[in-house]
């Protein structure tokens, strides 16, 4: 605010100085001309500046006069279509606002300019600072409990949960499994579930705990006689070893006839799941069982409350885990925007057209707001900003004016006298 005073206060001086120089020039013309005037009838000469003089002066004055019927009336007289800038006061508002509207806020010319702008690389250079993303993380963090109490207190924990219980009751469970299981086999994903089922099976077969448990459950079915002979053991080991060939070739063969069997089981699941009724109605009947079960209510209270725990004392803590995971993450998504021009770009077009559209719709109000500031300005003080920006050039006008005016009126003498002599 200081800085603006000192230049303004510097502009007032320069445009004093301007006014105070071309009134001297104009007063210099004036005395000139007087001179020149009185000195005539001695030499010719005098003529010619007797009329450059009056010429330069009079074109001082209309110059003068020009400038200030912009801002007032000249010498405070009711001279007609003068202080233009005054009495159209409300309209110069209004058609600045709508050549602003018009012009400036355009579709092409603001989606031009917000193209100039790669807003994906400004967020990709800021989160890539790890201060910067610390920071962020850190006052998201302190909002946290605020925002948690503010959920407990508010009774968005009961609608939400309401809402959540109610979606939950409105969504078919069968199709949407049938979709989710559709999504899994479209690239065999299913079958790398299988692989890790097989792995954890083969896992299983070495464990000692669980040799132990299926030698003993085989001993108790084996006659007595047999289990003298440590006949259990040998079956134990037959069992495991050609269980786990089994595995081992499954695992090994893509075209094992296991997976085409559990292709045709899930390929028959949902099949099942998408034209089945009654075992659409299964699963309805289910998915109702299970959400009126107090027990489901009480686990999700539960969590809820264990979350909240968690959070509010993890945002007290000196060495937050979630402020250390949000900041890496935070830069992990700078370097990824750094790296992926594509997504970049993506990013940079939604943005121009969120933004562009936008602009668009709020265009109008920013026209209005403009016209109805310019409109609440007092006049005086927006015909001094007006001055003390354009005033400097709007003198020199004046210089021009006397000038022009004077070579003008010396050309006009010595035509005059050109054709005297030719008469």
């Amino acid at each position: 605010m200081g800085e603006q005073l000192s230049r303004d206060a510097e502009r007032a001086r320069a445009l004093w100085r301007v006014k105070l120089a071309a009134t001297l020039l104009l007063v210099a013309t004036g005395v000139l001309f007087v001179v020149a005037r009185h000195f005539e009838p001695v030499h010719w000469i005098w003529g010619y500046v007797a009329a450059f003089a009056a010429a330069a002066t009079v074109g001082g004055l209309a110059d003068w006069y020009a400038i200030v019927a912009l801002f007032r009336r000249p010498l405070g007289l009711p001279i007609p279509h003068t202080a233009i800038v005054p009495r159209n006061h409300h309209r110069i508002a209004e058609n600045l606002g709508e050549f602003i509207e018009t012009n400036f806020l355009a579709p092409e010319p603001v989606e031009a300019r917000l193209r100039e702008v790669d807003f994906a690389a400004l967020v990709a250079d800021w989160l890539n600072d790890r201060e910067r993303s610390a920071s962020l993380a850190g006052f998201i963090l302190r909002l946290v409990p605020q925002a948690l109490s503010a959920v407990d207190q508010s009774g968005l924990k009961g609608f939400l949960g309401q809402r959540a219980m109610a979606e939950l009751q409105r969504i078919e469970l069968a199709p949407l499994a049938a979709g989710l299981l559709s999504a899994v086999t479209e690239k065999g994903r299913h079958q790398k579930l299988l692989d890790e089922l097989l792995v954890a099976l083969e896992k299983v077969l070495a464990n000692e705990e669980t040799l132990a448990a299926m030698r003993e459950k085989i001993r108790q079915e084996l006659p007595a006689l047999f289990n003298l002979y440590r006949a259990d053991a040998y079956l134990l080991r037959k069992i495991v070893a050609s269980t786990t060939a089994f595995i081992r070739d499954a695992r090994a063969d893509k075209s094992h006839p296991l997976r085409q069997e559990f292709d045709s089981f899930v390929t028959g699941f949902i099949v099942r799941l998408r034209t089945s009724s009654a075992f659409a109605r299964r699963a309805e009947t289910l998915k109702r069982d299970l959400l009126a079960r107090p027990e489901i209510a009480a686990m999700a209270e539960g969590a809820w409350d264990s979350v909240r725990s968690f959070l509010e004392q993890d945002s007290r803590s000196a060495d937050s885990q979630v402020r250390r995971q949000l900041e890496a993450m935070l830069v992990d998504v700078g370097s990824q925007l750094a790296r992926d021009p594509a997504i970049r770009a993506e990013i940079n077009r939604g943005m121009v057209r969120v933004l562009a559209d936008f602009v668009q719709s709020q265009k109008s109000g920013v026209g209005r707001f403009i016209a109805d500031q310019v409109k609440s300005w007092d006049i005086d003080v927006l015909i001094g900003r007006i001055e003390l920006t354009v005033g400097r050039d709007l003198q020199y006008i004046r210089f021009n004016g006397a000038i022009i005016g004077g070579l003008a009126g010396l050309a006009l003498h010595a035509l005059e006298q050109g054709l005297k002599l030719h008469l």
